[in-house]
């Protein structure tokens, strides 16, 4: 199953995220098919980055999005709900 998830990066206490195309099998922060965009939480307002055209393509494919990218897909506006 393909799933869009958040796949960490940073340093130890500063967490930078992409957002990333993954079978469900591979490990969080192992092997990926697409980056569609990032998400900074350290960042004050919160930057969240992500390719629409991308997301939308991927999620129509049958992509499966977690809470969290669920969420954020919602706050940039790619999906409604």
């Amino acid at each position: 199953m393909v799933k869009i998830r958040l796949r960490r990066m940073g340093a130890k206490k500063a967490p930078f995220y992409r957002i990333v195309i993954a079978d469900s099998r591979y490990p969080r922060d192992g092997r990926f098919i697409e980056e569609i965009g990032y998400y900074d939480p350290m960042k004050e307002p919160v930057v969240i980055k992500i390719d629409e055209d991308k997301a939308k393509e991927w999620l129509t494919k049958g992509a499966q999005p977690t809470e969290t990218v669920k969420s954020l897909l919602k706050k940039s506006g790619v999906i409604g709900e």
